[in-house]
């Protein structure tokens, strides 16, 4: 595959220039110095607190309502299927509005169904199929997250702290991995299902006072071209941009084999190691911990150089690391190995939006932001698959089997991605 040259103009023309303090970047100073970065980060983080906090306790609730881990899993994939369906779409068509208006709007429809379910579970009115459609409902608001606010994120900061905000931005996903299972698993044990849905509604309300007071404004017009032709236009530029074909084709690997994996911690945290509803969510946690300490480590110390070895070998580890967790024989050093997970993790996801959102064409970004929420959006192809094999072979052999999968893939596509 040969490089596209008007996408190697495309890539000259935009190389940021780094402003320099005494030599050296200074994107982390500015970053302080821009409140609209951080009112799109606390909205990021409530969401992503919300999103692992119910994520855990429904995975619970599925379980011991049907002891069926492929249920299990259906419910996070629900969640990532509208990123497959409807995320190119959704990256063309973010292009021609008002950004701030749309995440206030999606904010709203996700607190709107968390309090629905709330409702129905102190009723004991709740049923499977209910967290089943809401999670599809919440994974269109996912959907939007990275042609939305990770592209309001990168025009409030600029290219050259994009690498900056985008470290703390995954942080704070990474935080609500520690912080939101080990919450959910207390509070659906202390209290029931329906304090989880209680506190993701009071969340939300947090995310909405922070999203009113947003100033940033763009204008809400992409030109004449129609949607599918601006999704033809987006795709032709990523067949001929080597570096976004291998960005793309590790997170669809990564999303495929090993991302699915966390829809079965719960399942082997009951299992195969005997833990409770507190123990299932401290567990997952460790997860969250391990991210977010590496996503406050690549905020510090990593370099725009280094950005492709992170993305590649937090996925390379991260798949390792999995393996290790499926087949622990103990709490312990299953909690050892998520915290692994985490921080091979962190490398990928800091990463995959600041490689995707840098190599693409300002005017572009958020059509090809769209592209990489398809590519997320694959992942449910992983879930339905491990949940089928779970259900045949048992969770750990299902989730060892796709680490090694996810190993595999990585090597046969090397050629793909070496040049990252």
């Amino acid at each position: 595959m040969k490089n596209h040259p008007e996408a190697r103009a495309i890539a000259a023309a935009r190389a940021p220039e780094i402003p320099r303090v005494d030599g050296r970047p200074k994107s982390s100073l500015l970053i302080a110095d821009c409140p609209d970065f951080w009112r799109l980060w606390a909205v990021g983080l409530v969401v992503f607190t919300v999103r692992w906090l119910e994520t855990v306790a429904i995975g619970v609730f599925v379980y011991q309502q049907t002891r069926s881990a492929f249920l299990v899993a259906m419910m996070t994939m629900l969640r990532l299927l509208p990123m497959g369906l409807f995320g190119v779409f959704l990256g063309a068509w973010a292009e021609r509005i008002e950004r701030r208006t749309t995440l206030m709007l999606v904010v709203l429809l996700m607190m709107a169904t968390s309090g629905i379910l709330g409702v129905l579970a102190y009723t004991g009115d709740l049923a499977v199929w209910h967290l089943a459609v809401a999670s599809f409902v919440n994974g269109l608001g996912w959907a939007t997250d990275n042609p939305v606010r990770r592209v309001m994120i990168g025009e409030v900061v600029g290219n050259h702290r994009i690498g900056t905000a985008m470290s703390i931005d995954v942080g704070a996903n990474n935080a609500s991995r520690m912080v939101g299972p080990a919450v959910g698993g207390l509070i659906l044990a202390g209290i029931g299902l329906h304090g989880v849905f209680v506190v993701s509604v009071v969340l939300y309300g947090f995310a909405c006072y922070a999203g009113f007071r947003i100033r940033y404004r763009n204008s809400a017009s992409a030109g004449p071209a129609p949607v599918l032709e601006r999704i033809a236009e987006g795709l032709r530029l990523v067949r001929h941009d080597r570096r976004l074909v291998g960005t793309l084709v590790v997170t669809v690997i990564y999303n495929i084999f090993g991302w699915p994996f966390t829809s079965m911690v719960p399942v082997i945290g009951r299992a195969r190691l005997h833990l409770g509803p507190e123990g299932v969510g401290i567990l997952a946690s460790m997860d969250g911990v391990g991210a977010f300490c590496g996503a406050i480590l690549l905020a510090l110390f990593l370099k725009p150089a280094w950005y492709g070895r992170a993305y590649i070998g937090g996925v390379i580890s991260y798949m390792v690391m999995l393996i290790v967790f499926a087949l622990a024989p103990i709490p312990a050093v299953a909690g050892g190995a998520l915290l692994l997970t985490g921080l091979g993790g962190a490398g990928f996801s800091t990463m995959q939006a600041t490689l995707v959102y840098l190599a693409a064409p300002a005017e572009m970004r958020s059509r090809i932001l769209g592209v990489l929420s398809v590519c997320i959006g694959i992942g449910p192809i992983g879930f339905v698959v491990l949940g089928l094999v779970a259900d045949a072979i048992g969770a750990p052999l299902a989730t060892a089997g796709a680490g090694m999968c996810g190993l595999a893939a990585m090597a046969v596509t090397w050629p793909l991605w070496r040049r990252i």
